[in-house]
């Protein structure tokens, strides 16, 4: 695999969001400037997504996550080997390997972006039993009977959420797709879960988290990855079952009161 040229910016500006911040790309027709959160070119180049944040950001979370969920499951007296997972914001497939490594029976990528599919099928072909790419904000009736044919018991999502990359509606939509006593496994920037948070995203993971929605069988905070100056980006990694489907008319609700 062709090792890319990363440059990261001298001095990280401090007013910036994680999915704000870019690097530099050197290539033989110039440098290019990527802002983190650009997925579709990131996966254009091959290698370059797990060399920027696997090898030299230290992310860790996709085999985090994936242990959290093999432990709350074996502790539930049950086996990862029968799970049937959605894989949301699946990207090249790199939780998708950690979940064949559990052994689970089935398990399908999701993403919005054709980028996202495309590199899979470069990178990792075959790893999924299927990969849709879709918007789960708003998925057409097709796609919602193929999705509900697979009679999912796992859903997992990781890196993906609280940054504008998955919207609340998509990510609890995805969530009402898993049969209630289902598994959810995901993991989300430790300040998400904050009551002085008030995006509609760490809204919903409160709601989720806290109320009649997920029961929680594992919450850890971990260290993500590293920023580009080498300081430590915390998660919460969840594990769960759900106990109910999540009304449609929650998002019509106003914003939630902080007590």
């Amino acid at each position: 695999m062709k090792l890319h040229r990363i440059q990261f910016p001298t001095t990280e500006a401090q007013a910036l969001s994680q999915d704000e911040v870019s690097f530099t790309l050197q290539t033989e027709d110039g440098d290019e400037v990527i802002r983190f959160h650009d997925y579709d070119v990131i996966y254009g180049h091959p290698g370059l997504y797990e060399q920027l944040f696997y090898d030299r950001l230290k992310c860790q979370s996709p085999s985090k996550v994936a242990s959290i969920l093999r432990s709350a499951v074996e502790q539930a007296g049950e086996q990862p080997t029968t799970l049937r997972v959605l894989d949301l914001g699946a990207g090249n497939g790199i939780m998708g390997e950690e979940l064949r490594r559990l052994g689970v029976a089935r398990v399908i990528g999701a993403d919005i972006i054709a980028e996202a599919r495309d590199a899979y099928l470069r990178d990792r072909p075959g790893l999924y039993d299927d990969f849709l790419v879709c918007d789960f904000a708003d998925v057409d009736e097709d796609t919602h009977r193929e999705l509900e044919a697979w009679s999912f018991d796992c859903l997992t999502t990781v890196a993906a959420l609280g940054f504008g990359d998955i919207p609340p509606r998509a990510f609890v939509n995805a969530f009402n797709l898993v049969a209630d006593g289902g598994w959810i496994a995901f993991n989300i920037r430790d300040t998400f879960l904050d009551h002085r948070e008030t995006t509609d995203f760490s809204r919903t993971v409160r709601e989720l988290v806290f109320t009649d929605y997920l029961e929680i069988h594992h919450l850890e905070r971990y260290r993500h990855r590293l920023s580009i100056d080498g300081e430590p980006l915390f998660y919460y990694a969840i594990a769960g079952r759900k106990t109910a489907e999540v009304p449609a008319d929650m998002f019509d609700q106003g914003p939630a009161e902080e007590g």
